[in-house]
């Protein structure tokens, strides 16, 4: 991992930031989404100040990480919801922890204070990547809805910030 470092998206990320997430999930085991989103509509639902790319020494992008507001309710400003996702050729090697850690340093540097996700249960790797982060898992939503024409459970995990106050 001594040649990844994390940056801030950019536009000009969009081809390959889609293209990684497309080929999450094509796995199955990503989201109930089947195609990801142009870039117009991934820009506009996820915040600017947290999407961050990992990249290797040449700027070749290995995976992203952003957040979407929970609610418009301003009670809620400090609760956000996030995605991550590692170029299959790339998972296994620490990237989604880097990502992960660096996006939790971006969230409470903003004062946010809960990072919540939700994670199909098969995706044992996910799941233990977030509780080695932090994230606790606070339920699981059973047969919430229908993904290749059957019925999927999610884990619900949540990250509240221990220096928000």
């Amino acid at each position: 991992m001594a040649d990844t470092t994390v940056r801030p998206m950019t536009p000009d990320d969009a081809d390959r930031v889609l293209a990684i997430y497309q080929a999450g999930l094509d796995g199955g085991d990503a989201s109930f989404e089947t195609t990801a989103p142009t870039w117009t509509a991934f820009d506009s639902g996820k915040l600017p100040d947290h999407r961050l790319v990992a990249v290797d020494a040449d700027d070749n992008i290995l995976g992203w990480v952003a957040v979407s507001p929970t609610s418009t309710r301003a009670v809620y400003a400090g609760v956000v919801e996030h995605s991550i996702y590692v170029d299959p050729a790339a998972q296994g090697r620490g990237v989604a922890r880097l990502l992960l850690d660096a996006l939790i340093a971006s969230t409470e540097a903003a004062g946010i204070w809960t990072i919540q996700s939700g994670v199909f249960p098969e995706n044992a790797a996910s799941l233990a990547l977030h509780q080695r982060a932090g994230f606790r898992v606070i339920g699981t939503r059973e047969r919430v809805g229908r993904h290749h024409g059957r019925w999927r459970d999610v884990v619900l995990l949540e990250r509240r910030s221990p220096v928000i106050t």
